[in-house]
């Protein structure tokens, strides 16, 4: 690792999800907003959104972009080492994209007849069923 680089880990309850050395910018979405974090930020501890982390390396020797879809969780930056702790995460390599359509489609049916019931905790649970089912198909494919 380089002064201008961060090394990146993300770990979930079942493990290392994703380690990279050189990371030059990596993108992610806290409860505060949106954050770019490059080689020597301030240090940071906040909450993570059910959202895609972005990973690049735009050095020399590079030029890579990974997609990762978090589940929530939270990111700790600080001397250049970016540690994302998440509830559940995927590479988007690894999301089987029609597997994800199938959870957003149930997630949709579920919602409406919550809402239907006026069940508030099941709205709320299949609500975040559904952020992460787009989540998902969002990192895999890398439309919004």
């Amino acid at each position: 690792m380089n002064e201008h680089s961060i090394k990146v880990s993300i770990v979930t309850p079942d493990g290392v999800v994703f380690e990279y050395e050189t990371a030059t910018l990596v993108v992610l979405h806290t409860t505060g907003g949106e954050v770019g974090i490059m080689a020597n930020h301030v240090p940071l501890i906040s909450a993570l959104e059910i959202s895609e982390v972005k990973v690049v390396d735009e050095s020399e020797s590079n030029n890579m972009t990974e997609l990762i879809a978090v589940n929530g969780g939270f990111a700790e930056f600080s001397q250049n080492m970016l540690t994302i702790v998440a509830d559940s995460a995927e590479k988007s390599g690894d999301i089987d994209v029609r597997r994800a359509e199938s959870a957003r489609k149930r997630a949709e049916e579920a919602l409406k007849q919550a809402k239907d019931r006026q069940d508030a905790r099941e709205i709320q649970r299949n609500q975040a069923a559904l952020l992460r089912a787009i989540n998902r198909i969002q990192a895999a494919t890398g439309q919004k």
